[in-house]
């Protein structure tokens, strides 16, 4: 852990309702961090499309499940970690929509994660311990 490391952590359940939470405790933590507000919207963006992604895609048996979010501040840059423990899916490995098509020429999907991949400044996946593990990293102004 790095000296100047922050840490928030919240447990969220499988219902898309949570992304109102998700965007009140992401104001309040920027207001607490002193984060630049020029973050707020890409993390909002990124934070909606991949928890989105995990509560109508991750699970299959309409069970309740739990989702962690993760807060981690470094002196330039901002960690978010969501992990679940739904199936394994490594999003980084989808290739980009090709978006010189017009959109009725395009496959479906693949769209929110490019989107994801552009307004963050890293994307990486892990899957550790039956777990998906999504770090998103924005680079913080000095």
């Amino acid at each position: 852990m790095e000296a100047s490391e922050q840490t928030f952590t919240v447990k969220l359940a499988n219902q898309l309702d949570e992304l109102e939470n998700i965007r009140v405790i992401l104001k309040k933590l920027l207001a607490d961090w002193a984060i630049p507000p020029s973050v707020e919207f890409p993390l909002n963006v990124a934070l909606e499309e991949v928890f989105t992604n995990v509560v109508k895609y991750a699970f299959t048996d309409g069970e309740n499940h739990e989702i962690e979010l993760r807060f981690r501040k470094f002196k330039n840059r901002l960690e978010l970690i969501l992990s679940d423990d739904g199936r394994p899916y490594d999003p980084t490995t989808k290739p980009e929509p090709d978006t010189t098509l017009p959109a009725k020429d395009r496959p479906v999907g693949g769209l929110g994660v490019f989107l994801v991949k552009k307004v963050m400044d890293k994307v990486e996946y892990q899957r550790v311990n039956d777990k998906n593990h999504l770090i998103l990293t924005k680079n913080l102004e000095k």
